[in-house]
């Protein structure tokens, strides 16, 4: 078992996670969870690997935002883990000030 961030949702209960090893996964929402708990885009989820598939896991429980900060404080997550961010809003902050696309106006 491992920590995992949803990176993307995929449809048909299926997601793209980001597990904290390292490497992107398939994720699949068991059937337990499947329409009682909502899993979205930068949920941190607890996920089980497969032994006969290392590409897919499975999802086994969505930490809410506030024990995802317990775990990130108890040194569970790493401190690069980002909570119930998504991917467009990680890359929204990775761009900072390159708004700039070439034009300098004061050389007209």
């Amino acid at each position: 078992q491992e920590y995992a961030q949803v990176v993307r949702m995929l449809g048909n209960g299926r997601c793209e996670c980001f597990c904290y090893d390292g490497v992107t996964r398939l994720g699949h929402i068991r059937g337990k969870m499947r329409k009682k708990v909502w899993v979205t885009a930068g949920d941190i989820v607890l996920v089980g690997k497969r032994d006969f598939q290392d590409e897919k896991v499975d999802i086994l429980h969505k930490y809410s935002a506030d024990e995802a900060r317990n775990l990130k404080q108890y040194g569970e997550l790493p401190e690069t883990a980002r909570i119930n961010e998504t991917a467009v809003d990680q890359a929204m902050a990775g761009d900072g000030d390159d708004d700039d696309i070439g034009i300098d106006f004061d050389d007209i």
